[in-house]
């Protein structure tokens, strides 16, 4: 017999909210599950929707805060997802919903009521760099383009500005913003170079034949619900996964020796990386925090073999973050094409010897995919493969002239990642790397970053995604630009200096093209050495995704021959 007291099984009574009224409208906000992550963003949250009230209010709506801001906590944010579940059992279902943020969030905590909610709904952020908003924004709306959940989309600098207005308009008439996606086409099979589509053919099937191994370590635990692919879409092109621990990881870690962790350290510094190194841990880069990055960089080459894996996607932010310096710095080292050589534990064999062992951040296995056939693709054509998934952090128009002395008149993207992008991408490479320490609100335990400039040049931008139960990507065209010293740091000043920084043009898309029709908060890109060579190798990406059975959409102005 239970010792244990009995429990009511019976069904709790659930009062249906309440209708609103015919002018207003339900705010919510989601956040992060780290405390002093919402606590530092909330400032910036509040001033957001402050300014979004007041836009509504011009409209003559009121938008009403679906639940209160905490004192006992210090923010407003939806900070679990058993918080969001609470949150909407008090949301009438058909009501007009507007999400607003202006910082990371998990959209795991709202995901949920979304999913089940009836009524019209607006996702909106700010048009800022100072906390990722924006990337928060398009987490959430990827997600709710994979679960099917019909929403519309918007984004302002001050929410005073024609596109903006105009679109709130038609949404509060129509429950729909129509945007322009003019930019976007189907991959037609016809254009595709006939050398190109038959050496697409040729490694779709080899991938196919011999399959691939994504080494998954602790699936979704930052809430991107469009960053999983089920099995049974991955399965189909070839690609399995391996679902790893990281605990297994810190496992790993403690089998390498100190004098291993030193030559890893050792090898950067030789080839000119600079490390901005301190003696306080709480606030500042200690070597101490280097050589357990640098043990975590072969831990994690020698799991990967192990298990076989082809790429591997390390979720440090949640759970590592308690346990051990950040991954950043680990992840952008495995995506280079030259980096330190890493040694089987009881031999001289060199472990993925010549090239990168392909990583994607933070587990975003639509990026870990995409990684692995740019790898593929631009190994065949014998081409530079170290790529990274970045942030669609910020952006802004730039007028004047760039740091080469050309002239620029374009908008300007912030590429940004908690520094997992590849030497190889930076000017200077190496040499003009520097590690600085992680956020503490973010890295508990610190860490450095691959902190660099993104070197001007031509890269291939693209995104796999899910939609309606299937996979596709997106493929475009870019330009990395380089601009003056003092604009470069006002950006990074604006968003997250630590972290490395790509100024991106694309091609043929406009900035509200682009947040229309993105999928993610996170884009893949890859440098090729001249427009032509980077035309070539994105018809044979397109000819192998599209032999796999995935959907390729072109974005912009791009050239297949």
């Amino acid at each position: 017999m239970s010792t244990h007291a009995s429990r009511d099984k019976t069904a709790p009574h659930i009062t249906p909210p309440s209708p609103l009224g015919a002018n207003q409208a339900y705010l919510i906000t989601s956040g992060d599950l780290r405390l002093a992550a919402n606590q530092t963003c909330w400032p910036a949250q509040r001033d957001l929707e402050d300014r979004l009230t007041s836009a509504f209010a011009a409209e003559g709506i009121e938008l009403v805060r679906a639940f209160p801001v905490s004192a006992l906590e210090g923010h407003g944010f939806i900070s679990s997802q058993r918080m969001g579940m609470d949150v909407f059992m008090g949301i009438h279902p058909k009501a007009p919903l507007v999400f607003a943020t202006a910082a990371w969030q998990y959209t795991h905590h709202v995901l949920p009521g979304l999913r089940s909610h009836q009524g019209p709904i607006l996702t909106v952020a700010n048009w800022s760099g100072q906390w990722p908003g924006l990337v928060g924004l398009l987490n959430l709306n990827g997600s709710l383009v994979k679960a099917g959940v019909p929403f519309s989309t918007l984004w302002s600098e001050d929410f005073t500005d024609v596109f903006f207005k105009s679109a709130l308009k038609q949404w509060l008439k129509e429950q729909v913003i129509t945007h322009d996606l003019s930019h976007v086409r189907a991959l037609a099979a016809s254009a595709i170079p006939t050398e190109a589509a038959a050496l697409g053919h040729s490694l779709a099937q080899a991938l196919r034949r011999r399959k691939a191994i994504l080494g998954v370590f602790d699936e979704g635990c930052m809430g991107m619900y469009n960053a999983i692919i089920d099995d049974e879409l991955l399965n189909a092109s070839g690609i399995f996964k391996e679902r790893l621990s990281q605990s297994a990881l810190v496992a790993f870690m403690r089998t390498v020796t100190d004098a291993e962790a030193k030559s890893v350290y050792q090898w950067l510094v030789d080839k000119g990386m600079k490390f901005d190194l301190g003696s306080e841990p709480t606030t500042e880069l200690t070597l101490d925090q280097i050589l357990a990055q640098c043990k975590m960089y072969i831990a994690a080459v020698r799991m990967s073999d192990s298990f076989g894996c082809d790429a591997i996607g390390i979720q440090y932010q949640q759970g590592l973050k308690d346990m051990t310096p950040a991954s950043d710095l680990v992840e952008g080292l495995l995506n280079n094409a030259d980096r330190p050589p890493v040694f089987h534990a009881n031999g001289d064999e060199e472990l993925y010897a010549g090239g990168p062992l392909v990583h994607f951040n933070e587990v975003d296995e639509a990026a870990g995919v995409d990684g692995l056939v740019t790898k593929l693709c631009w190994d065949a054509l014998g081409l530079d493969p170290s790529c990274t998934l970045h942030d669609v952090r910020w952006g802004q128009h730039y007028k004047g002239l760039g740091g080469d002395g050309r002239a620029l008149d374009e908008f300007i993207w912030v590429l940004q990642i908690s520094g997992a992008a590849p030497a190889n991408h930076f000017v200077g490479g190496y040499a003009g790397a520097t590690s600085q320490r992680q956020p503490a609100m973010y890295f508990p335990l610190g860490g450095g970053s691959l902190k660099g400039i993104g070197r001007p040049g031509e890269i291939v931008w693209s995104r796999v995604f899910v939609e309606a139960g299937a996979l596709h990507v997106d493929l475009g065209r870019g330009t990395v630009v380089s601009l003056p010293a003092e604009e470069t740091e006002r950006r990074w000043h604006e968003t997250t200096y630590q972290w490395p920084i790509v100024h991106a043009v694309l091609h043929g898309v406009s900035r509200d093209q682009f947040m229309a029709r993105h999928r993610a908060n996170h884009l893949n890109i890859v440098y090729a050495p001249t427009a032509a060579h980077a035309n070539e190798a994105l018809a044979l990406k397109a000819a192998m995704f599209a032999e796999l059975g995935i959907a390729v959409h072109l974005c912009g102005d791009v050239r297949l021959s």
